[in-house]
C-alpha cells in the first residue's frame, strides 16, 4: 500500500542476521563533508554483513582522496571508494550504486548524501520496516512533519515549491506520499531489480522518475520522519528547471498509464493478456452491438476472450467466434461455436457465406496483409452480401498529431499506437482499402477516446466522453479516436457474372413462358 508510515509496527531493533546492506554515498565536490557523513554512521552499524560504498562523481576537489584517506584510517567498517571516469550526474550516479549493490548480492541499499543534508544517524529506523519485510522502499521525509521543514532551515520558496509538486504528484499518480523530494532513500535490491532504472535521467529529477517506477509497479513503499537540515553545502540544483523535469516526468508517466503516450521507463507492468469490454458508453463494443441483428448468425472473427461474443449471444444472435486461441467462457450455455484459427492464414475455415453479419473489431490493424484479407472474405462470401461491422485506430486523432508535431511516434501497449498493430488507418485510407476490395460502405462513424477506461467512470470522463463526441461531429479525421464502418460485400466479378447468366435465364424463361 502507497502512502505514509510511521514508526508503529517497525521494530527498531537492527538485526542483520541474512540480510546485507550497502550504504551508498553519492559525493560530488565534498571534500570538506564527506569523513563528518562516514563518521555519523550509527556503531551499530559497524557490523558483519554493512559496508559502505562512496562514488565519487569527477569532482572538481579531493573528494574522492578523502574518501581514499578515510578507508586507511577506520578499519571498523568496510568501505569502497570509486570515482567515475567523467562525470554521470546525480542520477547517474544512483544507477552506478544501484547496479552495485544488485551485482554484489547486496539485500538493501541505503542512499546517502556526501554533502551531510541527510542524517546517517537515522539509517537504524529507516532500515526497520526493510529488514523486516514490511517495505520494498523507505523513504525519509521532512514533511510529516511539515512546520520542522523549515525549522530546520528549508528555505520558504523551497517548501513551498515541494509541497505544490508533490500535491500535483500524489494527485496524477493517485499516492499521499507526503514528499516526493526528499534524497533520502532506501531500496530492496529485489525491487529495484524489477523496475527499468537504468533508463531513467542521468539529472535530479531520478529520484521521481523512480518512484513512479515504484507505484505504476505497485512497490510498497513507507516513510518515516527525519529531521531537515540546510548548513552552507553548495545546492547544484537548478530550482525551475527542475520543477519543470518533475512536471514532465509525472505527466507523461500518467499518459503512458491512460495509453496515451509512451516511454520504456514506465513499462514495468507485463502486457495484458485480456482485453475488457468497453460498455456503458460510446465504444467500439456498443456501436457493434447495437448494430447486431437478433437472430442473426454472426462470424466474430478475432473474437479474443468471447466477451462481445456472450453478448451478442445474450442479444439473441447465433454466434460463431474465431481467434488464434479458444476462449474459456463460464456461461457454457450460450450457444456460441469457437473455432481456433490464424487470421493470417488466406483460406477461412467455415463457410463464411452461411453469416449474415460479420464482426472485425480492432482485428484489421493486427493482420499483416489487411488488404488481402478483405479479398479473401470477400471471395468467401460469393454471391452473398453479409453485412461488415469494422472497428480500428484513427492514427489521424489529435493527440497523436500533436505528439508527432513534437517528434514523438511511441509504440506502446494498448491504444492506437499498439506495438502489435501492423497497420495504421485515417477515415480516408480505410475507405480506400474497403472500396478498393470490394464493399459498400454503408455508414462511417467516429468513436470517441474512452475516458471511462482511462479515467475512471466518473463526471469528468462523462464530460469529456460529451465534448469529444461533439468535436467528431466538427472534424472526426480529427477528433475520433477509433473508426467505426459498417460496410456490405459486393459479389466479385465472377460471382456476379455467374449471378447475371443465371438470373437472366431464369427471367428469359419467365418472359417466354409470358409470351407463350
Amino acid at each position: 500500500m502507497l502512502g505514509t508510515e510511521t514508526t508503529r509496527g517497525f521494530s527498531a531493533r537492527i538485526n542483520l542476521r541474512r540480510k546485507r546492506v550497502l550504504i551508498f554515498v553519492v559525493a560530488y565536490n565534498a571534500e570538506t563533508t564527506l569523513d563528518k557523513v562516514l563518521s555519523r554512521i550509527p556503531a551499530s552499524l559497524h557490523q558483519q554483513g554493512v559496508e559502505v560504498l562512496v562514488i565519487d562523481d569527477s569532482s572538481r576537489d579531493e573528494t574522492f582522496l578523502n574518501g581514499l584517506r578515510y578507508q586507511q584510517t577506520h578499519a571498523g567498517l568496510k568501505i569502497t571508494v570509486l570515482r567515475t571516469p567523467e562525470n554521470q550526474g546525480y542520477g547517474g550516479n544512483q544507477k552506478l550504486g544501484y547496479r552495485y549493490a544488485i551485482d554484489n548480492n547486496f539485500d538493501i541499499v541505503a542512499l546517502l548524501h556526501g554533502d551531510g543534508q541527510y542524517a546517517p544517524e537515522k539509517l537504524p529506523a529507516l532500515l526497520a520496516p526493510l529488514l523486516a519485510e514490511e517495505a520494498d522502499a523507505v523513504f525519509g521525509s521532512r514533511m510529516l512533519h511539515k512546520h520542522a521543514a523549515r525549522a530546520g532551515g528549508m528555505p520558504l520558496y523551497k517548501w513551498l515549491g515541494n509541497q505544490v509538486l508533490t500535491r500535483f504528484q500524489n494527485w496524477m499518480l493517485g499516492t499521499t506520499l507526503s514528499e516526493f523530494h526528499s534524497g533520502y532513500r532506501l531500496y530492496s535490491t529485489k525491487a529495484l531489480a524489477q523496475i527499468p532504472f537504468e533508463k531513467n535521467t542521468q539529472d535530479f529529477h531520478f529520484d521521481t522518475e523512480i518512484i513512479i517506477q515504484f507505484v505504476l509497479k505497485k512497490l510498497r513503499i513507507a516513510e518515516l520522519p527525519i529531521p531537515t537540515y540546510y548548513g552552507d553545502e553548495i545546492c547544484h540544483v537548478n530550482g525551475m528547471r527542475y520543477a519543470w523535469d518533475v512536471f514532465k516526468a509525472t505527466t507523461k508517466a500518467r499518459l503512458c498509464e491512460i495509453n496515451l503516450f509512451y516511454d520504456p521507463k514506465f513499462d514495468v507492468q507485463p502486457p495484458e493478456l485480456t482485453y475488457d469490454l468497453k460498455l456503458g458508453f460510446p465504444s467500439s463494443h456498443t456501436m457493434a452491438i447495437a448494430a447486431a441483428k437478433p437472430g442473426q448468425r454472426i462470424l466474430d472473427a478475432g473474437c479474443g476472450q468471447g466477451y462481445l461474443a456472450m453478448e451478442l449471444a445474450r442479444k439473441g444472435c447465433l454466434v460463431t467466434g474465431m481467434d488464434r486461441l479458444i476462449p474459456q467462457l463460464p456461461e457454457r450455455e450460450l450457444p456460441i461455436e469457437f473455432i481456433c484459427w490464424d487470421l493470417d492464414r488466406e483460406e477461412f475455415p467455415v463457410n463464411v457465406s452461411a453469416f449474415d453479419q460479420i464482426f472485425l473489431l480492432d482485428i484489421i490493424e493486427h493482420l499483416k496483409k489487411p488488404s488481402r484479407f478483405m479479398d479473401e472474405l470477400r471471395f468467401a462470401v460469393a454471391c452473398k452480401r453479409p453485412e461488415v461491422i469494422l472497428t480500428t485506430a484513427n492514427i489521424g486523432f489529435v493527440v497523436t498529431r500533436l505528439m508527432l508535431l513534437l517528434g514523438h511516434f511511441n509504440y506502446g501497449k494498448k491504444g492506437i499506437l499498439d506495438a502489435t498493430h501492423t497497420r495504421l488507418f485515417t477515415f480516408h485510407s480505410l475507405g480506400e482499402l474497403l472500396e478498393q476490395s470490394g464493399y459498400k460502405i454503408l455508414e462511417v462513424r467516429g468513436i470517441p477516446a474512452p475516458f471511462p477506461k482511462a479515467i475512471g467512470d466518473n463526471f469528468l470522463a462523462r464530460f469529456l466522453l460529451k465534448l469529444n463526441s461533439i468535436l467528431i461531429h466538427l472534424s472526426r479525421g480529427l477528433f475520433a479516436y477509433q473508426i467505426y464502418v459498417r460496410a456490405q460485400a459486393i459479389p466479385t466479378v465472377n460471382n456476379l457474372l455467374c449471378e447475371t447468366i443465371s438470373g437472366s435465364a431464369l427471367l428469359s424463361t419467365q418472359v417466354l413462358d409470358t409470351v407463350a
